[in-house]
């Protein structure tokens, strides 16, 4: 099996969404996630969170993040045929401007 970091991107970031969201909005939003992790089953490693407050980094210099990067899970499957079929149906995917970055885990030479 081979594993996936799944990035989640959006416009808006995460704190953002969850603080403009009413309790309703809130629940429909976690109930819609958690039953596609239930459809998704033991493909689902790790579920993830949502990310914020990142910082940007590179030789003598930080500052703060400018990523659309606004959660993560981590996936197993077969392929990434699998992974993209998988998350075709994702609700992440059903706001305006969001999409979905899967990435395939590579092993490292020797490990």
């Amino acid at each position: 099996m081979k594993k996936f970091l799944v990035l989640y991107l959006a416009p808006v970031s995460a704190a953002e969404q969850m603080a403009k969201a009413t309790p309703e909005q809130a629940k429909a939003g976690m109930d819609a996630w958690l039953a596609w992790a239930k459809r998704a089953g033991s493909a689902v490693v790790d579920l993830g969170s949502p990310v914020g407050g990142g910082a940007s980094l590179s030789k003598g210099k930080s500052g703060a993040g400018t990523t659309q990067v606004g959660g993560y899970s981590m996936l197993q499957a077969n392929s990434m045929h699998e992974i993209t079929a998988l998350l075709a149906e994702h609700p992440h995917l059903s706001q305006p401007g969001f999409s979905i970055e899967a990435l395939e885990m590579l092993a490292l030479p020797g490990m």
